[in-house]
């Protein structure tokens, strides 16, 4: 048969096909069948008064069936009896929903509460006068550090008091050891130094890790192609001592190093700053939901990947050893990252470890739940609301989540904070 090129493009860039002229009317067919499928369409106006006119449910149930239909109520096994009204019955006691009857009576048995106080705000900063969009973050910036005080205040208006701060480092500025992490006078400490003088009692929290300072992209210093685990760990107290300096409450290593939990509390203490507290990163999966963070801060791996040093998403039981060495060296609380996918794991933190426990409601979650939202599939609010209850309900004391402020935007709007 006779070939020609057809060009075509539809809604998604469809790369250019060489078929006939027959098969791809039949394929561009199919395509518009499918693409209809997806599409966001209107959303369903909330239909709350269906029920205001409607006559009353005769309960005995008697004459809405034909003869001879099948009657639950009669038989040698009836499924149900009849009460003393005569209406239909089923014998049972324990009824769950009558805890579930009124938002009144739901609010009074509600196991988990969110509150702003949970939250820890992420806040992506640069060295430059304007702030930059993330594209894989919709809503998320890198603030100028003018404008991150503008969102700590706005922030700690709604009740989100406690913020850790992730840099965008100039490229010019990174090496292989990360030297650029404990500069007294780096973007972070001016950060610190910022937020403590304006807002002194808001909770200030540090990233100790030198993937943003390193020129390799990774969270310790490189040789040979590997990740070097005590020499990495010297550079980790530099930074965490110089961040106590400036002023932060709370140092959080996330470079997963063996050992560091308890050279960088030995450090802080040793230098006075004793009442500075470690939120570990305990159980840090090497994990494919973080890549939108590494956008923010250009700090993709250089090469390979973590897999060295962060956890394998199929070990569970792992997460207790780290977490059990976390709490003997030091740690004040322990983190689970990512969050959603990782509930079972936050559980068994709480279930074994009397320290809070954190839980971090990552990049790629954060963007997978814009995407859905933008394209019409999912109520923002609920499906933000419901998943940071899970994380709650799964044993989290602790919440990082990039949706800090606008939670507590809606907490506040709802009535519960």
């Amino acid at each position: 048969s006779t070939h020609r090129k057809l060009r075509f493009s539809f809604c998604c860039n469809f790369c250019f096909l060489d078929t006939t002229m027959k098969f791809s009317a039949v394929l561009l067919a199919a395509l518009a069948t499918t693409a209809c499928a997806f599409a966001p369409g209107a959303r369903p106006a909330t239909k709350t008064a269906l029920f205001q006119n409607m006559d009353p449910v005769d309960k005995t149930m008697k004459g809405i069936d034909s003869d001879g239909a099948f009657d639950p109520t009669s038989g040698a096994n009836p499924s149900l009896t009849r009460n003393n009204n005569d209406e239909v019955w089923v014998q049972q006691r324990a009824r769950p929903r009558r805890n579930r009857k009124s938002a009144a009576m739901r609010g009074m048995v509600k196991e988990c509460i969110v509150t702003p106080n949970n939250f820890i705000y992420p806040l992506f900063i640069h060295d430059e006068d304007f702030n930059t969009e993330i594209p894989s973050m919709p809503g998320c910036e890198r603030h100028s550090l003018d404008s991150m005080l503008k969102e700590v205040g706005e922030s700690f208006e709604l009740g989100v008091k406690t913020f850790v701060l992730f840099p965008k480092v100039p490229d010019e500025l990174k090496t292989n050891l990360g030297v650029e992490a404990y500069n007294p006078d780096g973007i972070v400490h001016r950060a610190i130094r910022m937020i403590k003088e304006k807002y002194p009692e808001s909770i200030v929290c540090t990233d100790v890790a030198l993937d943003p300072y390193s020129d390799q992209g990774h969270d310790g210093i490189v040789e040979g192609g590997k990740i070097i685990n005590d020499a990495t760990i010297n550079q980790l107290c530099k930074q965490a001592v110089s961040q106590a300096r400036a002023g932060a409450d709370v140092v959080a290593p996330s470079d997963m190093m063996d050992g560091r939990v308890k050279a960088i509390r030995d450090a802080l203490d040793s230098e006075g700053f004793t009442d500075v507290s470690i939120l570990a990163y305990t159980a840090k999966y090497a994990s494919a939901y973080y890549g939108p963070f590494r956008d923010a801060l250009d700090s993709h791996p250089g090469f390979g990947d973590k897999k060295t040093y962060q956890q394998d998403p199929a070990n569970g039981r792992e997460a207790l050893i780290e977490a059990a060495l976390d709490a003997e060296e030091g740690a004040d609380m322990l983190m689970v990252k990512p969050g959603m996918p990782y509930l079972d794991v936050i559980r068994r933190l709480k279930d074994n470890s009397d320290l809070p426990i954190a839980a971090y409601h990552v990049s790629g979650e954060y963007a997978m739940i814009k995407a859905a939202c933008e394209r019409g599939w999912l109520d923002e609010k609920d499906v933000v609301l419901e998943t940071l209850t899970c994380f709650k309900r799964a044993g989290a004391d602790i919440i990082l989540t990039y949706y800090a402020k606008q939670a507590a935007q809606w907490i506040k709007e709802d009535g519960l904070y």
